[in-house]
C-alpha cells in the first residue's frame, strides 16, 4: 500500500477533495450542504492523501492571524483504519510549519467530539466547551507548532 499525502494544486486535485467531503460530510454524518459548501474554500489551503493513487482523505487549512486552523478533515469509509489520516494531519503540520509565518501562531481545529482521542494522539489538546455544529458535537482542540 502506497500512501501518498501533498497540497492541493490541480483543479482535478480540489474535485477529488470536494468529492470526498460530500461523501463523508454530507452522504454519511447528513451535513447540509450548504454548511459543508460554506464558501471559504477559496481562502484555505487544501491537502489531499492517496492510497496507491486512489484520493481517499483530504482537510483544509484557514489561515488566520493567531493559527492555522485545520477544517474539514475526512477519510473516505473504505480508508479509515490505514493510519492515513494520521498521516496526512503529520504531513500538513509539517508543511505548515516550514511556513516563515509559522512562529507566532498554533495549530487547531474543532473536533467532533466522537474524534478527540484521534486527534489527542497527535498532541492536540481540548480548549473548550462542548458545542453544537451542523446537529454535531464539537470540541475546540489546539496544538503547539
Amino acid at each position: 500500500m502506497k500512501i501518498t499525502c501533498r497540497r492541493v494544486e490541480s483543479d482535478a486535485d480540489m474535485a477529488a477533495s470536494m468529492t470526498i467531503r460530500e461523501s463523508v460530510f454530507i452522504g454519511e454524518q447528513n451535513v447540509p450542504e450548504h454548511l459543508e459548501r460554506d464558501g471559504l474554500d477559496g481562502e484555505c489551503l487544501h491537502y489531499l492523501a492517496t492510497i496507491n493513487g486512489k484520493p481517499v482523505a483530504t482537510a483544509r487549512v484557514m489561515l488566520t492571524g493567531s493559527k492555522f486552523k485545520f477544517q474539514r478533515v475526512a477519510v473516505m469509509k473504505s480508508a479509515r483504519g490505514t493510519g492515513i489520516g494520521a498521516q496526512l494531519m503529520r504531513f500538513m503540520m509539517d508543511d505548515l510549519a516550514k511556513r516563515d509565518d509559522a512562529g507566532d501562531k498554533v495549530f487547531f481545529l474543532s473536533s467532533q467530539v466522537s474524534a478527540i482521542g484521534f486527534y489527542a494522539l497527535l498532541g492536540f489538546e481540548v480548549c473548550s466547551d462542548e458545542y453544537m455544529d451542523a446537529g454535531i458535537a464539537h470540541r475546540d482542540m489546539k496544538r503547539s507548532i
